[in-house]
């Protein structure tokens, strides 16, 4: 079987995508893709903690500042 961007195994044709679709919908066979996703989040998470501890309150306060700023533009 052909790998996917993720490495997750794929059938190289549409009958067998379609019938591997058909048995994950009626729980069959499990999704193999919401592991990989939910560790990358995990990943994810860990560096957005550590990039906030590195910085100085000023900082963050300046970040957040500006994402407000944005948040609440009005549209043009």
């Amino acid at each position: 079987m052909p790998k996917g961007p993720r490495g997750e195994k794929r059938p190289a044709d549409a009958i067998g995508r379609a019938v591997m679709i058909a048995k994950i919908a009626t729980g069959e066979i499990e999704e193999e893709r919401e592991e990989l996703a939910s560790a990358a989040a995990q990943l994810g998470r860990k560096g957005g903690r550590a990039r906030a501890e590195k910085m100085s309150p000023e900082r963050r306060q300046e970040i957040a500042r500006k994402a407000a700023a944005k948040r609440w533009a009005e549209k043009k």
